[in-house]
């Protein structure tokens, strides 16, 4: 049975995730719900269950939300459609999107309006992409995979590119190379973000020292599945749970070295029972393996009265 945890540090929350946990938070603490939510505040589905409980709702189209309502968007972003759809139901916005990715908003917009065509790299239909690909649809293309750039029309116009936060760094890099093939000129930025990029490092490190990885996050959690994917390529066994209902004793035959991260939208209290089980089943050194020290905070957004 394991005698070693691996803790990955950086793990669990981002600055961006905080800082919307912190948004709903605040408005539930201080305004009478419901308190309505553009898609879920973050992908986790302990988080968004525990904000219901509390007088939360969170809609998928603004139709759904009574005029004059109070509504927070979530981290993930929102396009400018869903903007204007609430300032014409007068809802009182707060919007909790993630600096990191209003940049990449940012960037979309700025080079259609210059005339570029935008390839914009990430998994069609998740939150981030539909509200970036919103700033411009008429002139963004979604590719994911090196074949999909394949299949990008020329246009006749020069490529802008920008990447979903989210993203595996390495399954990137070979969609990044095959659009810099295909179109040698195009302006890339790569805008996977810091906490994406730290805890893909970290699960990868102690995945090459463990015999079996868990990551905890929800299936919806772009970043906590590409966790899951990152430990399996180094060859190790690695599953992705939602918590510890989700995690299989059965798992723990043989092994030695357990390696346990979270995804950016995971708090440490769905770690806390994992950790607690591994020690009654034997574990007596549980190590950090930090590769990255993170101090990035974010302001927090304006509040509509």
């Amino acid at each position: 049975m394991p005698h070693t945890l691996l803790l990955a540090e950086p793990r669990g929350f981002c600055a961006g995730v905080v800082r919307a946990i912190d948004v709903l938070d605040e408005v539930l603490d201080r305004e009478e719900p419901p308190i309505y939510a553009f898609h879920e505040i973050v992908h986790n589905r302990h988080v968004v269950d525990g904000f219901r409980e509390r007088g939360a709702v969170f809609v998928e189209t603004i139709a759904e939300v009574p005029e004059g309502s109070r509504i927070v968007f979530s981290a993930h972003g929102i396009s400018p459609q869903v903007v204007a759809e609430a300032e014409e139901r007068n809802l009182r916005v707060i919007d909790a999107t993630c600096p990191l990715v209003t940049k990449v908003h940012l960037e979309a917009k700025k080079a259609a309006k210059d005339g570029f065509d935008v390839l914009l790299v990430g998994h069609e239909g998740h939150d981030e992409v539909v509200g970036t690909k919103g700033e411009a649809p008429d002139r963004t293309t979604v590719v994911d995979t090196p074949e999909d750039v394949a299949a990008v029309g020329d246009g006749g116009r020069e490529k802008f590119v920008v990447t979903q936060t989210t993203l595996s760094v390495d399954d990137t890099a070979a969609t990044i190379a095959a659009i810099q093939e295909r179109f040698p000129n195009a302006e890339i930025r790569n805008d996977i973000c810091y906490a994406t990029t730290n805890r893909q490092a970290a699960v990868r490190e102690i995945a090459e020292r463990a015999d079996l990885v868990i990551v905890v996050g929800s299936a919806n959690s772009s970043n906590s599945v590409r966790l899951q994917e990152v430990a399996a390529g180094t060859g190790t066994t690695a599953y992705r749970v939602d918590g510890i209902s989700e995690v299989d004793p059965s798992w723990y035959e043989g092994v030695e070295v357990v390696g346990l991260s979270a995804g950016a939208s995971v708090p440490d209290s769905l770690l806390d029972p994992i950790i607690d089980d591994l020690r009654a089943r034997g574990v007596t050194t549980i190590e950090p393996v930090v590769v990255a020290e993170e101090t990035v905070e974010f302001r927090p957004p304006e509040v509509a009265s």
